[in-house]
């Protein structure tokens, strides 16, 4: 595994979670408006991507699989907390690699949550197995389930780079079998080229229009656009002062609204994280139940700054 604390530039900042490099009190986030519990399925992937945020790869099994007894266990806690959530999120690695993955949906849409799930449409969603457990949940809970594709480009070219040779062509191949199944769709890109964001809409309500996928691409929920996560670039803190500054508010960034389940191999028990971007930062580590994870999120690492703060992103629908 990598490194994944602050590095290069950032080295000296993000050292104190409650004060920055030039001692002003850093921003924290309180939970105070819970919409979106994320479950990581496991870190395992069927591909290996540049620049994987999570290192998810076919040998990576930092994150063991969550069992359906496991999300059953804090839905509960949903419940018992009194929490607002209407949301559920799978995400991986790839979730259809975990052998639950249908029992787990079906567990969170059975107590009438939305579901999303975080996919790349590949050989993993297409088995048998997955593909008649798919048609039975959107039948059994028509409208209520979400896949979100992993389509880092509207060309093969550019999505190819980075997930490896026919991969575009066979998410395609998916998102063609989930379009003829009636199975909504929206789709996660990245920015990482040099075109405006104009540009990147256009083309792929270009590719939508070729292939009759009901997705809207100017739809910021639909066809989400992300920043590239670099630690090595220089980020500024961000200090209590900066939500005046910068004309935000804390209750917009994603730490407000969210936290991700994950389970660490040779863990008992999962655990609660603040952010589903930082799986390997033990300081976002927040206990192993909801209850624990109800304090406020210190925004002491580079990805709050550039990924939630000035980029504006968030991973929910």
């Amino acid at each position: 595994m990598k490194d994944h604390a602050p590095q290069d530039a950032n080295r000296a900042k993000f050292q104190d979670k409650f004060v920055t490099l030039d001692g002003q009190p850093r921003a924290s986030v309180a939970l105070t408006d819970p919409q979106m519990l994320w479950f990581n399925t496991g870190t395992l992937c069927n591909i290996e991507c540049l620049n994987c945020y999570i290192e998810s790869s076919p040998s990576n099994d930092a994150l063991v699989y969550l069992t359906e007894a496991e999300v059953t266990d804090y839905l509960d806690q949903l419940a018992a907390r009194n929490w607002t959530v209407s949301e559920i999120g799978f995400t991986g690695g790839e979730p259809f690699m975990n052998p639950q993955m249908i029992g787990m949906v079906r567990a969170a849409l059975t107590r009438g949550y939305r579901v999303l799930i975080l996919t790349n449409a590949m050989r993993p969603m297409m088995r048998p197995a997955m593909r008649r457990g798919l048609e039975t949940l959107n039948r059994d809970f028509p409208g209520r389930m979400t896949l979100r594709i992993s389509l880092d480009h509207y060309t093969a070219a550019h999505h190819d780079a980075e997930r490896g040779t026919g991969s575009f062509a066979r998410s395609i191949e998916g998102m063609e079998w989930l379009r003829d199944t009636a199975i909504p769709m929206a789709v996660a890109a990245r920015t990482m080229w040099d075109e405006t964001e104009a540009e990147a809409r256009a083309g792929f309500a270009a590719l939508y229009a070729r292939h009759g996928f009901t997705i809207d691409a100017t739809d910021p929920g639909q066809t989400v656009l992300f920043p590239e996560m670099d630690e090595t670039a220089e980020v500024p803190e961000i200090t209590t002062a900066c939500w005046d500054i910068l004309g935000k508010s804390p209750a917009s960034v994603m730490c407000a609204s969210s936290r991700m389940v994950v389970k660490r191999k040779g863990a008992d028990r999962p655990a609660v994280l603040a952010c589903t971007l930082l799986p390997y930062t033990p300081e976002f580590e927040l206990g192993e139940t909801l209850a624990e994870a109800e304090g406020a999120v210190h925004l002491n690492h580079p990805h709050c700054a550039i990924f939630c703060v000035l980029g504006g992103a968030s991973c929910s629908a």
